[in-house]
């Protein structure tokens, strides 16, 4: 497969993650309040897919980082950010993935342990939001990733 590929399928493959692990923060929450099972036993099917999808986002964002040749300091600093939350979104949703599965085959999801999951979601909000900003500067601020960043550098 061309690295090339993986590079331009980045800004595509990222918004996966980012629909779905929000999907996931937010059914957990009301399967959990509301005491639905079906909304719970979604979210987790849900929290997989994120899961899938957020390391295949790491992998063609880390293709396309290396593939860019014009990095400033600023820019660099920038994708610093942005990687090591990317990187810490894709292992805390593994950890927290791997864990819900082990409550549910264990049949231990109930009393603190569904709650401790609330605080879970949160902080994979936070790092969806923080990943996703940090990503956003890096095309808004210096045209990362756009066809019109590629035309000004060649002219």
């Amino acid at each position: 497969m061309d690295s090339s590929f993986l590079a331009d399928i980045h800004p595509k493959v990222v918004h996966f993650p980012v629909a779905l692990l929000t999907t996931y923060s937010l059914l957990e929450i009301v399967g959990i309040v509301f005491k639905k099972e079906f909304i719970s036993k979604s979210a987790l099917l849900i929290l997989c897919l994120g899961v899938v999808t957020a390391f295949f986002a790491v992998l063609t964002g880390n293709q396309a980082s290396s593939d860019f040749n014009f990095w400033t300091d600023d820019s660099s600093a920038l994708l610093g950010e942005h990687q090591n939350y990317a990187t810490y979104l894709l292992w805390f949703s593994v950890l927290v993935c791997g864990f819900r599965i082990f409550v549910v085959l264990k049949k231990k999801f109930f009393g603190i342990t569904k709650y401790l999951f609330i605080l879970f979601v949160l902080i994979i909000l936070f790092l969806v939001y923080q990943t996703g900003m940090h990503g956003g500067d890096l095309v808004k601020k210096y045209g990362i990733g756009t066809d019109v960043f590629e035309t000004k550098i060649s002219k």
